[in-house]
């Protein structure tokens, strides 16, 4: 891998079309197009300057990027955008521009060399995407209920009884497939196909999740459950001053995994035998639904991330 000093660094914002590049400490800009010529331009400059490379999560515009510049040798590490905004309100930042957000996210990975996460392997990549799309069509096959039960209410379902069959019909073989080749990709790596089984046997998460915490915490296992749990945008921060305990909230993380952890929480509040009981207690203290599933979709995640680390199946008597 590359030498890199704590100030050599390029910082690139990621759009459908192009990169722009801000390197430090030379304050050097530029431009490039975001394809396989691009990228490899980026990969030859930061080779030159012996330099780092990063950039913001940007939803999947950066995976290519980021696989040739980690073929390379370089180092990559991705940055979350939450901590990229609250930089930039840092230091007084309104403006927005390409370039300018270039610049930020080169400056805050000089200021924090340590944040970012490296590139998952090719496995986890591919599994990522097949969950991602997965759970598109799920929620496109949700909307498509919605607006049959529509037609039902207005009168005008046999219409369209045909074409939304036809589409039901598509949606379910797609979903039905997505979800053959997840548990295809699982079943023939030893190692996450033994990690499923450990997810699995925690009462309250099912398929989609544990497939959602392969896919999008590759980290489970080798962190503490505080950091699996800010990671996941369940821990709570605090908003106190002085005499004053302000109220704590959660935020950031990885989105699309709070989501599903909060469906598994639900489930796992009435049939964890372990968790209902503390669910209980914080109903019957007056906590409201909200704080209830989020606490226990923090617990669910610290003890998932134990039983990874310790690669034993979840058991009433030892959590």
């Amino acid at each position: 891998m590359s030498k890199v000093t704590q100030t050599a660094v390029i910082g690139i914002d990621v759009s459908r079309d192009w990169l722009d590049l801000h390197c430090l400490p030379n304050g050097k800009r530029v431009r490039v197009p975001n394809n396989i010529k691009g990228h490899k331009q980026v990969a030859g400059l930061a080779r030159d300057l012996e330099t780092l490379v990063c950039f913001e999560a940007t939803g999947g515009q950066e995976w290519r990027l980021w696989a040739t510049l980690d073929g390379a040798g370089l180092a990559t590490p991705q940055l979350p955008p939450a901590q990229i905004k609250a930089f930039a309100a840092s230091r007084g930042t309104r403006a927005k521009t390409d370039r300018i957000d270039a610049e930020l996210i080169a400056r805050f990975m000089v200021f924090r060399p340590e944040a970012g996460r490296s590139l998952p392997h090719e496995k986890l990549r591919l599994l990522r995407a097949l969950v991602s799309k997965h759970g598109q069509i799920v929620e496109t096959r949700k909307r498509l209920l919605a607006q049959i039960k529509a037609h039902g209410k207005l009168g005008s379902a046999e219409v369209f009884a045909d074409m939304d069959s036809d589409l039901k019909d598509l949606l379910h073989s797609q979903v039905v497939e997505l979800e053959a080749q997840i548990e295809r990709i699982i079943a023939a790596d030893e190692n996450l196909a033994e990690t499923s089984e450990i997810l699995r046997s925690v009462p309250g998460i099912g398929p989609v999740a544990s497939t959602m915490l392969i896919a999008e915490m590759p980290e489970l296992e080798y962190i503490s459950g505080e950091q699996a749990a800010a990671l996941t945008g369940l821990a709570p921060i605090a908003h106190d001053s002085g005499a004053m305990r302000g109220k704590r909230t959660i935020a950031g993380g990885r989105r699309l995994l709070r989501h599903v952890m909060f469906q598994a929480a639900l489930v796992a509040s009435h049939h964890n035998p372990n968790l209902k009981p503390f669910a209980d207690r914080l109903r019957a203290a007056g906590k409201p639904h909200k704080v209830v599933i989020t606490a226990i979709a923090r617990k669910l995640v610290t003890i998932v991330n134990a039983l990874c680390k310790s690669r034993q199946k979840w058991n009433a008597q030892t959590i």
